[in-house]
């Protein structure tokens, strides 16, 4: 079951997030719609399930070698990249969107259902297609311990990357200094997704696992 790109998505429904780049596909996952007021949009994430992904990116995830991912920010810059299949491992995740906003929020849940972390992830504001969201990652994150207590910036050497690359051009970076303020802001007050009760979610095991749809390429961009 996919989704209209004018209608909210029904709950229980397959929401394919994709990050798309200068009109090309960086990543496919299938998602299950958890709501969608029209405002806040819920999306589940677990272990067993296959996306697209660059196979550098991949790389990486299987060597540890870090030449991997840095050839994964090269090869965006340069319009040129491979996708390969990958099934997400150990960790279900949570997904947090509304519209217009630079950032996501995200929970990881151990395989005992336990919060391991809160995740803010920095991406251009989602458009709605007919078979999900498009969005597209912006490298830089911010990891919140489970109870909100502290906060630690990541790969903000990637993101300056980017920048040099020119994947994150001068006016997305405005609005990432300004989402950065803004999330801080939103943990620090427990405001937003970070006053809600979240962290009590768990999945159903019983869920049927979300697949890519064959048309996952051929869509039309949304960004």
């Amino acid at each position: 079951m996919t989704v209209s790109a004018t209608a909210r998505f029904p709950g229980g429904a397959t929401a394919i997030r994709r990050d798309t780049f200068d009109g090309g596909v960086w990543t496919a996952s299938p998602h299950r719609v958890l709501h969608d007021s029209g405002h806040e949009l819920a999306l589940a994430y677990w272990p067993g399930i296959q996306s697209l992904a660059p196979t550098t990116w991949i790389d990486w995830l299987q060597t540890g070698d870090t030449t991997a991912r840095d050839a994964a920010i090269t090869s965006l810059a340069a319009r040129r990249w491979d996708l390969g299949r990958w099934t997400w491992r150990e960790t279900t995740w949570l997904s947090i969107l509304t519209p217009e906003s630079f950032f996501s929020v995200n929970l990881f849940f151990t395989s005992g259902h336990r919060l391991d972390r809160w995740y803010v992830n920095f991406q251009r504001p989602y458009t709605r297609t007919p078979i999900g969201v498009d969005t597209f990652d912006l490298f830089i994150d911010l990891v919140v311990a489970p109870d909100l207590s502290s906060y630690v910036w990541k790969d903000e050497e990637e993101y300056r990357h980017g920048r040099r690359l020119g994947i994150v051009d001068d006016g997305t970076h405005q609005h990432v200094q300004r989402a950065r303020e803004e999330a801080v802001a939103m943990i620090e007050g427990r405001q937003g997704a970070f006053g809600a009760p979240w962290a009590g979610w768990r999945a159903d095991d019983s869920w049927p696992v979300p697949v890519l749809p064959v048309d996952v390429m051929t869509v039309p961009a949304g960004l």
